[in-house]
């Protein structure tokens, strides 16, 4: 299994990308924390992965941290929840932030994920619970880098990427309107959006 990649970034558009590795160009989709510590196109990035085999398709999943990808794996473990659903926890929450809702048993909180019902909500905090501890163990050594700005419509990425975690168009586009700033980069807008929504 593919397990982590070192290359050169050919594009990034949330939430995907591609990374050039020894003249091969991997397409990855990765989570909303990940984006925004990517660094510039044509420079060399770091990146854990995740690889997802289904009947239909072949998704390598890229995190910027093993703690985020360790919460993604233990995601897929609990009943009903698939990739796309875990990518979107993982964009919405912080390993730490996940892991105080799941010990709270903060099912208001879980449902403002996108995707993620009551029964959903009360099957993570039943099921993961007792997993979380792996999870906060692979956060040793985790870093995190600033933000880097696109050159691009960013409030219309913004959009396109809830729209590609699980958001309704109307409800992606009120959360991206109530946040956006022509200062801010796409990643810290959808960071921000994603924020505010789970207050």
């Amino acid at each position: 299994m593919i397990g982590r990649l070192r290359g050169s970034i050919v594009y990034k558009k949330a939430p995907e990308l591609m990374l050039e590795v020894s003249g091969v160009g991997y397409e990855l989709l990765a989570s909303v924390t990940t984006f925004a510590d990517l660094p510039e196109v044509d420079q060399q990035a770091v990146l854990f992965t995740h690889f997802v085999v289904r009947e239909d398709s072949q998704t390598l999943y890229a995190f910027s941290t093993l703690s985020e990808r360790s919460l993604f794996r233990t995601l897929l473990k609990v009943n009903g929840v698939g990739p796309k659903m875990a990518l979107a926890i993982v964009s919405g929450m912080t390993v730490n932030e996940f892991a105080q809702r799941i010990h709270a048993g903060d099912i208001t909180g879980l449902t403002k994920l996108p995707g993620v019902g009551k029964k959903t909500a009360e099957r993570l905090i039943i099921e993961m619970r007792d997993r979380l501890v792996d999870v906060i163990q692979t956060t040793t050594g985790d870093s995190n880098t600033a933000t880097l700005p696109l050159s691009v419509n960013h409030e219309e990425e913004a959009v396109t990427a809830l729209l590609a975690l699980g958001y309704k168009p109307i409800q992606a586009s009120k959360m991206v309107s109530a946040v956006a700033d022509v200062s801010l980069s796409v990643e810290e807008i959808i960071r921000q959006a994603l924020k505010a929504s789970l207050q």
